[in-house]
């Protein structure tokens, strides 16, 4: 009867606690649990044209260029069920993005290329849903998606509501969707995630100026990312 219900036991642990996963297995148990993430990023714009740009002899050609930053956020990580995780990832963002200008300069009558360059330090607050596999050798794949606000809390709109005509206006406020992909490791103490994540934003971020040619020649501006990220979580 004894070896009985040790055999018993011995069957369910097994199929409780697949061979090569006992890491995966303590986490597992967990409802919860937190992390940091650190990574880079590469951010731009997407533009479109306005009617007047059509009208305009100065600028031909107007166009986002992609800069690289570096971010830093918190996790905050809720099991729903066994695939299943929502994840509130608040931090900030280190990035710079470019408005670049093909036009004829008035005074010389020849080509040139200028840009509007736009520093900004974002408070985001991504809220995602993840998707995991099932784990093999202490290891699983995942899919993550959502929705992310960010602020500009370096924004230099007040600046430029003081000179007007120096400035592109970019709202501070922008709301993006992501999608991305990555790999959960398992190990003693922590779990590691590297991930690569596409953003795009959802929303004008243009803030039209009549006085400056540069922004009446722009209908819409949205905001894209690429971001890679290094999850520590335990």
């Amino acid at each position: 009867m004894v070896g009985l219900l040790v055999g018993c036991f011995l069957t369910s642990d097994a199929q409780v606690r697949p061979k090569g996963n006992y890491n995966f297995w303590d986490y597992q148990q967990k409802p919860f649990y937190f992390g940091l993430t650190l990574g880079m990023h590469s951010t731009g714009y997407l533009t479109t044209k306005s009617r007047q740009f059509v009208q305009e002899d100065s600028i031909f050609t107007v166009a986002g260029a992609d800069k690289p930053g570096l971010h830093v956020n918190i996790i905050t990580n809720l099991k729903i069920g066994q695939y299943f995780d929502f994840r509130i990832i608040p931090g900030f963002a280190f990035s710079e993005r470019r408005l670049i200008y093909d036009r004829i300069d008035l005074d010389t009558k020849l080509p040139v290329q200028t840009f509007e360059k736009v520093e900004s330090v974002f408070l985001e607050l991504p809220l995602l849903l993840r998707f995991k596999s099932e784990p093999y050798k202490d290891k699983r794949l995942f899919v993550v998606s959502g929705l992310k606000y960010s602020y500009d809390v370096a924004t230099n709109s007040r600046l430029r509501e003081e000179n007007l005509s120096k400035f592109i206006q970019i709202s501070p406020h922008d709301f993006q969707f992501e999608i991305g992909v990555g790999m959960q490791m398992f190990f003693p103490f922590f779990i590691f995630s590297p991930e690569i994540k596409f953003s795009h934003g959802i929303g004008n971020i243009h803030i039209l100026n009549n006085s400056k040619v540069e922004s009446t020649v722009i209908d819409k501006i949205t905001s894209r990312a690429l971001t890679i990220s290094f999850h520590f979580e335990g």
